[in-house]
């Protein structure tokens, strides 16, 4: 079987003519076979290589905090111990949030602005500053900027995962944190979260 034929450059007819004093050679391979690429990434305008996202496997930013009252909110992902801000969505469309209380009942979610860092070379940051944005909403585009998620009454159920899909409207948010309320009207609460995010 014939992997390559070979075919005249169009740039060197007289090396194809047969004279062997040409600079460049007359042919060239064409390859007649289909191989498989495999495409990891590429080279941006500055020479840096740049990887392309694949989605997370597992939840793998957790975070407990204790002792919650009622009323009262966490901001969840904290900083890394290395400084490293956790909960980049750079490259990604989708978040997955698991919420797991010790107690049942009512709480408030909404995406906000993580703190400390800065958002692709800006800084300050308006810490805790609920995400707002431009998204689309049954394939219609909004004009006027919103809130990009806020759930002011969630019904938790204790002791066991909550996990919710958040589809398109935090992608590509730099520094997301999502602020909980206890609003179970009850004692204080152990609120647990992970986070899971898809391309």
């Amino acid at each position: 079987m014939v992997y390559n034929r070979t075919g005249y450059a169009p740039w060197s007819l007289t090396r194809a003519a047969g004279v062997q004093s040409a600079t460049v050679d007359g042919t060239i391979e064409v390859p007649q076979y289909i191989q498989p690429t495999l495409d990891t990434g590429f080279v941006d305008e500055k020479g840096n290589w740049k990887g392309i996202k694949s989605s997370d496997e597992a939840f793998n930013i957790r975070q407990v905090d204790s002792a919650i009252a009622n009323g009262a909110e966490i901001l969840t992902p904290s900083l890394n111990a290395d400084g490293t801000w956790p909960l980049d969505m750079t490259g990604y469309g989708n978040v997955f949030i698991a919420i797991n209380t010790s107690r049942a009942g009512a709480y408030a979610i909404k995406a906000v602005m993580g703190p400390t860092g800065n958002f692709a070379n800006l800084a300050p940051l308006n810490d805790g500053a609920t995400l707002i944005g431009i998204f689309q909403q049954d394939g219609v585009a909004s004009t006027t900027l919103g809130t990009l998620f806020q759930d002011n009454s969630q019904s938790l159920t204790a002791d066991v995962w909550d996990i919710f899909w958040i589809q398109g409207r935090l992608a590509d948010q730099k520094h997301l944190q999502f602020s909980i309320t206890n609003n179970t009207g009850a004692e204080a609460t152990t609120i647990e979260t992970a986070f899971m995010r898809i391309v």
